[in-house]
């Protein structure tokens, strides 16, 4: 058992395309980089329903404390709120944190 925090990939096909398995990659050396044991990548496109909702059980479900990223794009481009209330949110391109604890309770 790692003794690491989890990780979660996460990326969507249809913003990826042919550059999914470079993706893929990239995530995985984000997290090993950053001291994550990467869990797995979940991996949707874009007629996935309520992809957000389904990416938060699988971080409550692998208990993980980060979802990885290759870029906002895979959210449509804005970084969900409701995923930052439940855990960190690493984009690999450009590199940045969002951080769970950096939101107040009132959403601010």
């Amino acid at each position: 058992m790692s003794t690491r925090p989890a990780a979660i990939g996460y990326l969507r096909r249809d913003v990826s395309g042919v550059s999914q398995v470079w993706d893929e990659t990239q995530i995985g050396s984000v997290a090993r980089r950053l001291g994550y044991e990467l869990a797995k990548t979940i991996v949707f496109d874009a007629r996935t329903p309520d992809a957000v909702a389904q990416l938060i059980t699988a971080v409550e479900r692998a208990d993980a404390d980060a979802v990885i990223v290759p870029g906002a794009a895979h959210f449509g481009g804005v970084i969900p709120d409701q995923l930052v209330r439940v855990c960190d949110v690493v984009t690999v391109s450009p590199e940045a944190t969002y951080a769970r604890w950096a939101l107040r309770a009132d959403g601010a």
